[in-house]
């Protein structure tokens, strides 16, 4: 838990900009024991996206009634800590795993250029895919990994088909592991996903998407300390990995180490500096 004062050096925010936000009503920092106000890491990371707002050049009253807004539009219960939030142009934007909208009248954006090229390739895509099946014998391990990525948006279920062949001829075929891996944990298939990409870590111990993705996984099944493992090894991996830093970071802030959750923080807000 961390101080107003703490939080104001760290997002090199004043204590009356801190304080603001706790009186738009967004931020739950409790009271400590002599009634000062103490914030979470997740207050923390909710300031942090407020202030790129103002950075970019978004009004402070705007960015408050931005955030008031977007917490009614959220399920009871849901943080805005889980959503990313950024600026495109004067437009305010959160992303919400595929679901894309304005927070300021409620309206979707979906990226229409890739919906009508999706829409419009779909047909052939999946022809494509019936047309390499029955002639399977003549692709390529390259071959059914790019058939794999071009299936991802219109068809995941022959994309992840298609990634299974592409390990069946190449079982250490890193790459091909993950995106699987991906796919199979979109669809719930956690156990499956765990497998593959441990498969890829085997074939390409340094890889860190697989530990990137496999701390992910393993951090939603409550997994804490395997978790900081996996996310540690795609540091070591990549030490630039600002999703690694800041998933570690929450990570580390839920088993109650807080001067490890601050330092990759700080690793996070520096790698992000400027996006």
């Amino acid at each position: 838990m961390y101080s107003a004062k703490e939080v104001a050096q760290l997002l090199r925010l004043t204590l009356g900009q801190v304080r603001s936000y706790v009186r738009a009503g967004f931020l739950e920092p409790v009271r400590g024991a002599r009634g000062e106000l103490v914030f979470s890491f997740q207050d923390l990371v909710l300031l942090r996206t407020a202030k790129g707002l103002m950075d970019a050049e978004i009004a402070p009253r705007r960015v408050k009634r931005v955030l008031s807004k977007l917490r009614d539009q959220l399920p009871t219960g849901r943080p805005l800590t889980g959503l990313a939030i950024s600026a495109e142009g004067n437009e305010v934007v959160v992303r919400d795993g595929r679901a894309r909208w304005n927070p300021e009248d409620g309206q979707g954006l979906f990226d229409f250029e890739v919906a009508t090229l999706a829409l419009k390739v779909a047909p052939i895509l999946e022809r494509a895919a019936k047309k390499a099946i029955a002639g399977e014998a003549e692709k390529t391990i390259d071959d059914w990994f790019e058939l794999a990525l071009n299936l991802e948006v219109s068809a995941p279920s022959d994309a992840r088909d298609a990634y299974r062949r592409a390990v069946e001829l190449d079982p250490l075929h890193a790459d091909a592991h993950v995106n699987l891996g991906r796919l199979l944990q979109e669809a719930g298939e956690l156990d499956a996903a765990e497998a593959h990409y441990r498969q890829a870590i085997d074939a390409q111990p340094e890889h860190a998407i697989a530990w990137l993705n496999l701390g992910v996984l393993l951090d939603g099944a409550g997994k804490l300390d395997l978790a900081v493992g996996a996310y540690q090894r795609a540091l070591e991996s990549d030490p630039s990995s600002a999703d690694a830093h800041y998933y570690v970071s929450r990570v580390y802030e839920k088993l109650g180490q807080q001067t490890a959750a601050l330092r990759h923080l700080k690793a996070y807000r520096k790698l992000t500096q400027g996006r």
